[in-house]
């Protein structure tokens, strides 16, 4: 039987090259959120502001209308999901990072429609987290989310070296340059500050040492930001390689089990396709696996 919602729902979601509707769809819909984002970036600026204030917000509205309408269909047609309860497809949906997002993008406008008098504007920055909607196109973020979760040790040991340097460096610049820089370098925690900015290798300038134990102490310091950031980089690509290779791991075992009786159903095919799709395997990443299981290799 066929079922709008569902259909709604694969269309609202990432569609492959072979779902044109779908593909449109994401594009539309990435397209408005670049725009409503560029919008918010360039009302901020006083000359623009001034002059194009009212398409600015002519802009938004439209944009609220559209991201709601959105809102609207996803949390309808996500009661597909499960055939006995709606209601639980639903709440899967809002209580998952993609709903959570859609929602607080449009809350703000909503909030001053129905608050008029109250001071809002700190909420309008959350109009920002729209570009976070791409995320239903793009597994990044869930990619570092996974990756940081399953080399959480690793990066507890980077944490803790990293945390020795800065309290280390701190500590040793005070004492160093309290006595020369009584007003950049007050106490530890002003030089906290300071050790920070060196580590990440940003190095602003506005704290810079005097004595020659001072500029020794933020070459040492200055290195062993090179250092850690590397061993944190090397951690990150480490784990997105292993990520990525799980889930080739993962779609080949359910590729094999669907071809264990000789063909795929259309079941088994839908399952597939969606796996490729929340993986984030491209055409090219599936087709060589498909060749190589069905060239019988390991």
């Amino acid at each position: 039987m066929y079922d709008i919602r569902l259909r709604a729902m694969e269309i609202l979601d990432k569609g492959d090259d072979d779902d044109k509707p779908s593909l449109w769809c994401d594009r539309l819909i990435t397209f408005v959120i670049l725009l409503s984002v560029a919008e918010i970036i360039l009302e901020s600026v006083d000359s623009l502001g001034s002059v194009y204030g009212a398409q600015f917000q002519l802009f938004e509205r439209f944009s609220v209308g559209f991201f709601t309408v959105e809102f609207l269909l996803r949390l309808w047609s996500n009661g597909s999901r499960h055939a006995n309860s709606d209601w639980r497809g639903r709440k899967e949906y809002i209580f998952s990072f993609h709903g959570f997002v859609d929602l607080i993008s449009i809350l703000p406008f909503y909030l001053q429609v129905l608050f008029p008098g109250a001071d809002l504007r700190i909420l309008r920055i959350l109009r920002l987290t729209r570009l976070l909607k791409l995320s239903h196109y793009s597994t990044a973020i869930e990619d570092l989310a996974s990756a940081i979760f399953a080399e959480r040790r690793s990066f507890g040991a980077v944490l803790y070296l990293l945390s020795i340097a800065v309290v280390a460096s701190s500590s040793l610049m005070y004492y160093a340059e309290a006595a020369v820089q009584p007003d950049k370098l007050q106490s530890i925690p002003h030089a906290i500050y300071w050790s920070v900015i060196t580590l990440t290798t940003v190095g602003y300038g506005d704290v810079s040492p005097i004595t020659p134990i001072g500029k020794a102490i933020a070459i040492v310091t200055a290195f062993l930001g090179i250092a850690t950031l590397a061993i944190f980089s090397g951690i990150v690509a480490t784990s997105f390689a292993n990520q990525l290779a799980r889930k080739k791991v993962l779609y080949e075992q359910q590729l094999r089990e669907a071809l264990s009786d000789g063909h795929i159903e259309l079941e088994e095919d839908q399952l597939l396709q969606r796996l490729q799709t929340e993986f984030g395997l491209s055409d090219e990443m599936v087709s060589e696996i498909a060749s190589r299981v069905t060239k019988g290799k390991p």
